[in-house]
C-alpha cells in the first residue's frame, strides 16, 4: 500500500452516447440509448439523460424502450471509440509509462513511475490537467480517482462521477469503506451479494467485523481471504502495463432462431473468419478453437478442440469450428453462435492444413483456403480488422439493400454530411449537422437507393486547435498526435514534460473490448 495517492483511476462518463451526443448537436441534453436494436438487442451505454428513467447497461433494449420511449436509439460506431481512445489513451501514456487499460474507457495510471506526482498536491494537479487536456482534444468528460491502491483508485472514480475528482487519502480508507455495500469491492457480484445478503453482511464494515475465518467458511479459502484484505482497504496490486489476452472470440445474436443446419454451418464459417481477423489484427495466433452455442431454450454448450500448434489460418479455423459443431444438436433452434481461439501465441505453425483437411496423404495436395469461395464482408459496422482472404469480385452494390443504420455516418452530393436518423418502407431519414455546428441540423427524408447518398468516415468531434505555417491557406490541420501535443505543451502541465511513451504509436486501449459506461 502507498503513503500517497500515485495511482490514478480514469473511467470516461457514458462513453459511447456521450461521443454520440457530442457528434450529434441535437441530441446534446437528450436521453440516447446506444446498442443493438434488434428484438434481443442490450444497452451498451446509456446517457445521463436516460438514466433518470432507469436505463441502464446490459438492459434488453424492449425494456429500455418501455421506460424511455423518446430516447434516441443508435447503433454503436465502434471506428469513432476507437479513434477517441487513442487520443485519450495517447494523453494517459505521457503521464507515465505505467498505464493499464482495461477498455476503451478506461485504464490505470501509475503517477510515482512517471515522475509526475508523488504526493497529494501533484496527484490532485495531475488529474485535474488530464481532465482538462481530455475534454481539450476529445470534447468529452472523464471522471478521475486517485488514491494509494487500484481498487479504491476505482471506488474514487465512481464515486466522481460524472465529470469529477476524488482523491482518497491513505490512512482513511476503512472509514471510507465501512458504511458502502459489499457490491462495492471486486469480486463480489449479484450471487456472491446474494449469499453475503444471506448471511447478514450488506456493509463492508460487516464484513470486517465478521472476520476472514467467517468469510473463508462462506465462500471459500481464496476468495474470502481476498475479500477480507479487501474490506479493510488492503489491496497491493500494481499497475501491469502489458496485459496478455488470454482468448480472442466473436459472438453473434441472433434476432430469430436459427433452425436451417445449412444457415447455422455458414454463419460458423463467417464468425470464424471474423475471430481469425481480429487474431491477426493482435499479432496472434492459437491452438485450441472453441465453438459456443446458446440454444432456444437458454442452454449453452461450449466444444473445444485443439491442434496440433498455434495457426491464424482461415481455413483451419473455419474447418475446425465446422467439426466441433458437427457434435452440437441444434434442433429446437439457436439464438447465438460464438467461435473463439485460446491457447494464443506470437508464432504460426505452417504444417496444420493437413489436419484441417482431415490428414489428406501427402501426395494430394490441400486447396487453398480461397477456394473455399468468396471471403464474406468482416462482420459489423465499425470491424477494422483487414480481410483475411482475397475475396474473388463481387457485383456492384445494388443501393437499394443498403441498411442504413440508426445513428451512422452518412454524406449526400447535395447537403453534405449528416447522420441516419431511422430507415424503412424504403425510405431513410436523415439530419444533416456536423459535431461542430452551433444547433441542430435540417432533416430531410429520401429514398434508400438515392444515388447521391453514400456512408460516410465519422467526422472528428473537435476542430484542430491551430494549424501548421501559421495558419495560412495553404496551411493542413494537425493530425491527433499534433493535437494532443499542442494541448500539453500550451500549459504549465506535467504531460508537457514528459517523454513520449510508447502508447504514441496507437496507444494502448485501441482494441475491440466493448466499454461499460
Amino acid at each position: 500500500m502507498r503513503a500517497a495517492p500515485t495511482i490514478l483511476h480514469l473511467d470516461m462518463d457514458a462513453f459511447f452516447a456521450a461521443a454520440e451526443q457530442a457528434s450529434k448537436p441535437s441530441l446534446r441534453g437528450k436521453p440516447v440509448v446506444v446498442g443493438g436494436l434488434g428484438p434481443r438487442g442490450v444497452v451498451s451505454t446509456a446517457s445521463y439523460e436516460a438514466r433518470r428513467f432507469g436505463v441502464r447497461s446490459a438492459m434488453p433494449m424492449a425494456q429500455a424502450r418501455r421506460l424511455c420511449p423518446n430516447a434516441a436509439y443508435l447503433v454503436p460506431r465502434f471506428q469513432l471509440y476507437r479513434t477517441i481512445s487513442e487520443q485519450v489513451m495517447e494523453l494517459l501514456g505521457r503521464l507515465s509509462p505505467l498505464v493499464e487499460p482495461l477498455s476503451l474507457d478506461e485504464a490505470f495510471v501509475d503517477l510515482e513511475a512517471g515522475g509526475v506526482a508523488f504526493d497529494s498536491a501533484g496527484a490532485r494537479a495531475a488529474g485535474e490537467r488530464l481532465r482538462r487536456d481530455i475534454r481539450a482534444v476529445t470534447g468529452l468528460s472523464g471522471s478521475v480517482g486517485l488514491a494509494g491502491s487500484k481498487m479504491l483508485a476505482k471506488i474514487a472514480s465512481e464515486e466522481a462521477k460524472p465529470d469529477g475528482l476524488v482523491l482518497i487519502e491513505p490512512g482513511t480508507e476503512r472509514g471510507l469503506l465501512a458504511p458502502m455495500s459489499v457490491r462495492i469491492l471486486p469480486g463480489v457480484g449479484p450471487a456472491t451479494g446474494e449469499h453475503l445478503r444471506r448471511a447478514g453482511m450488506t456493509t463492508v464494515a460487516d464484513l470486517v467485523e465478521a472476520g476472514e475465518d467467517e468469510l473463508v467458511r462462506l465462500l471459500g479459502k481464496s476468495h474470502g481471504a481476498s475479500l477480507h484484505r479487501m474490506a479493510t482497504g488492503y489491496d497491493d496490486r500494481p499497475v501491469v502495463a502489458e496485459r496478455d489476452a488470454k482468448s480472442v472470440s466473436v459472438e453473434d445474436t441472433f434476432d430469430v432462431d436459427l433452425h436451417d443446419r445449412l444457415r447455422i454451418t455458414m454463419e460458423v464459417g463467417r464468425l470464424a473468419d471474423r475471430c481469425v481477423q481480429r487474431l491477426r489484427a493482435s499479432g496472434h495466433s492459437g491452438r485450441t478453437i472453441v465453438l459456443k452455442v446458446r440454444r432456444y431454450d437458454f442452454s449453452t454448450l461450449t466444444r473445444s478442440e485443439t491442434l496440433r500448434g498455434p495457426t491464424d489460418d482461415p481455413g483451419v479455423v473455419r474447418e475446425a469450428a465446422a467439426r466441433l459443431l458437427e457434435a452440437v444438436d441444434t434442433t429446437g433452434g439457436v439464438r447465438l453462435l460464438g467461435v473463439g481461439v485460446s491457447g494464443l501465441a506470437d508464432f504460426t505453425q505452417e504444417d496444420l492444413f493437413a489436419q484441417a483437411a482431415g490428414e489428406r496423404p501427402a501426395e494430394e495436395p490441400a486447396e487453398p483456403a480461397e477456394s473455399v469461395g468468396p471471403t464474406r464482408p468482416a462482420g459489423p459496422v465499425g470491424d477494422e480488422a483487414a480481410p483475411v482472404a482475397e475475396a474473388e469480385p463481387q457485383p456492384p452494390e445494388d443501393p437499394a439493400q443498403r441498411r442504413w443504420l440508426a445513428g451512422h455516418d452518412v454524406r449526400h452530393a447535395e447537403y453534405g454530411p449528416g447522420w441516419v436518423q431511422g430507415s424503412g418502407v424504403g425510405r431513410v431519414t436523415v439530419r444533416f449537422e456536423t459535431p461542430t455546428a452551433k444547433g441542430p441540423g435540417r432533416v430531410r427524408t429520401f429514398r434508400v437507393d438515392d444515388p447521391g447518398l453514400e456512408p460516410a468516415e465519422p467526422l472528428p468531434l473537435v476542430e484542430p486547435a491551430d494549424t501548421e505555417g501559421g495558419g495560412g491557406a495553404g496551411a493542413e490541420p494537425k493530425g491527433v498526435a499534433g493535437a494532443v501535443a499542442g494541448v500539453v505543451e500550451d500549459q504549465d502541465s506535467p504531460l508537457a514534460s514528459r517523454p513520449k511513451s510508447r502508447s504514441e504509436g496507437g496507444g494502448p486501449g485501441s482494441g475491440a473490448a466493448m466499454s461499460r459506461p
